[in-house]
Parts: structure tokens; sequence; C-alpha cells
């Protein structure tokens, strides 16, 4: 058979995976592969996580390495503290990122710190899992993203996938990391039919060993007049509104940070010295957030020149209500956005 002769071989098959699957699925490739990794938390036993970030994992590794706890954040959070500098590398959930309130001293003046104090002499390679969002209508104590809260503090650093390729890819990366690293996920895309699931967060998510680097950001669609920058559920709400601007003839580029701490700033830098236009979506609180350091970021550099003040959408620095009429009102979407470019390519004239 000559070699025109031969058969070609068909594309491998795509592997659409939900977050919550890919999670699962990074953190039982690297136990299997490291003897250390340890998982803790609430309901992440039998029931998986109330977020499906551990199914599966019970039965594969069993009750030592995969312990449910009380509920005691301060408790099992400051136990991760203590056996990541004994030598483990633990896996810690805190369910809701609401919660952080009563262990914030094991995340911060422990976990972030316990390189700095010790001269590097003791690491701390700890993941802290923790969900985030609104949009489901359970108020305030189970709702907020907090973003810059954990950004803001050195010694950590800080994670949002906005997809399952990227939150595998993410998790092998915290891992392995020997920093304490905050894994955000995202309830609107974690793929839990309860919560409903953003459809472009569902993506071919290879089985084998890649890992996303921490600290990139990911051009997700190019354009050339205005750059959208966004996290998590704000990364598809922007291209949502790209697609819908492309019928007025405006091209956005939209950037996914994927990374808070440490920041790609030189990719957002490059893409508005292209577009000469910014605008930042994010939906955690809008004072001192996530927005206003990519805005100053961009500012103090002197990137552009810029066409027009760079802009923030975000949620307003209330409470986030209750009654999901209200909610979803103060949410940052896709027409907020489109709405928004609008403005500023009008206002430019």
């Amino acid at each position: 058979m000559s070699s025109s002769d031969k058969p070609i071989s068909a594309p491998p098959a795509e592997r659409r995976l939900t977050i919550a699957k890919a999670m699962s699925e990074a953190i039982g490739q690297e136990m299997e592969r490291d003897s250390s990794i340890i998982l803790l938390g609430e309901d992440i036993g039998r029931m998986g996580g109330v977020f499906g970030t551990t199914t599966g994992l019970f039965d594969q590794f069993g009750k030592d390495r995969v312990k449910d706890t009380p509920i005691s954040e301060t408790a099992f959070i400051g136990a991760a503290v203590g056996m990541a500098a004994g030598g483990m590398r633990p896996i810690v959930e805190l369910m809701f990122v609401d919660f952080f309130g009563v262990c914030m001293d094991a995340i911060y003046n422990l976990a972030a710190k316990q390189s700095y104090f010790s001269g590097g002499k003791v690491s701390c390679p700890m993941v802290l899992m923790t969900s985030v969002g609104g949009g489901y209508g359970d108020a305030g104590q189970h709702s907020q993203c907090l973003y810059a809260t954990f950004g803001h503090l050195p010694g950590m650093k800080v994670v949002m996938p906005s997809n399952a390729h990227d939150a595998k890819g993410l998790m092998l990366s915290a891992i392995r990391d020997d920093n304490p690293v905050i894994f955000m996920f995202h309830k609107a895309l974690q793929g839990m039919g309860w919560l409903g699931t953003i459809a472009g967060s569902i993506t071919d998510t290879p089985d084998d060993d890649y890992v996303v680097p921490i600290g990139k950001a990911n051009i997700v669609r190019e354009g050339r007049d205005v750059t959208l920058v966004g996290l998590g559920a704000t990364v598809h709400h922007g291209l949502e509104a790209a697609t819908r601007l492309a019928d007025a003839s405006i091209e956005a580029e939209v950037i996914d940070l994927r990374t808070i701490a440490p920041l790609d700033r030189q990719t957002i830098i490059q893409s508005v010295s292209k577009t000469g236009r910014l605008l930042v979506v994010d939906d955690d609180y809008l004072s001192f957030g996530v927005g206003a350091e990519v805005i100053a970021s961009v500012c103090e550099t002197g990137a552009g020149p810029l066409k027009c003040p760079p802009q923030r959408i975000a949620h307003p620095d209330i409470p986030i209500p209750f009654s999901p009429v209200l909610e979803h009102f103060v949410l940052p979407d896709a027409k907020k956005i489109e709405q928004a470019v609008l403005s500023m390519m009008k206002d430019e004239k």
C-alpha cells in the first residue's frame, strides 16, 4: 500500500467536560501521582462536594485521603496550613467564599506569610478551593465574589477559570505550586444542574497532563476597536456582547484574566495600546476592585494613546439582594457591556 493509500486517521473526538468534572479529574490525577496530597472540607467525601469538585475521589482514595470535616472552617483550614508546613500538599474547600471571615487568620496571617516569616525555610503548598458568584437568589451571605479581597493580600496566588480546559490546567498548576493558591470557581459556570450553567464554560478538556500557567491571561477573541477585560462569568458576558457589537461593525477584543494574583498586566496593556479603549467587567464590588487595578495598570504605563476614558462595570457597593429581580438588575451582563461600548464609541465622536 502506497503512502497515499493509507487510511486517514480521524481527529480525536472532543472530550467536553464541565468545570466541576475538570477540577475533580485534575485532583484525582495528582493524587495518583503524589501521595502527599490530601483533601479536606465539608461534604467532599461520599457526596463529592456541594459543587462537584471532588466527585468520585472518596471511592477512589478512601477516607484517609478524602476527609469530611465538621462545620468549622477555622479548624480544618488551620489544620491544612499545618499539614503544608509539615510536608504535605493539602487541598481544602471553603464551601462559599463568603465564609472567609471565620478563617481569615489561618488563610492570611498563617498560610500567606509562612514562607516570608520563615525566611523561605517553610513553604505552604496548599490549595484553597472556594465558590463565588451570584445570580440564583441566595442573598448576601452566599453570593459574593470577593476577588479583590484575596488579590490584595501578598503571599497568595489567586486564580479564576472561565472554562473546563483552563480549570483543569490551573488546578494542576495550583497543586504543584509551593505557594498557597486560592482557586475560585464561579457557581454559574460549574456545571451543576440545579444552578444552571453558562454553556461556553463546558469545553474540550484533554485527559492527559497539561498545565495552564498561573499569571498568564488569555485573549479569547481578537479585535481592533475596544478591549474588554473579564474573569470567570464576565468573560462569557463579554464574548456575547462582542458578538452583538460585531453587527454594528465594532470589533471587541476579549481578555480572560484567568489569574488575579499575579495579574498579567502586560497582555492587557498590549491590547489597549492596539485598541485605544478599555472596559473592565467584574462581578465583585465596584470600589477598590479588579476593575480599578486593571485601569490603573493601563493608565500608569501610559498605554495608548487612549481614545476615551477607561470604564468599568461591576456590582454596585451594596449587599447582594435576595430578590432575583433586584439581583439580576445589579449584576453585569452582556447588554450592559454592549451599551457601555456603544456609549464609549459615541462619546468619542
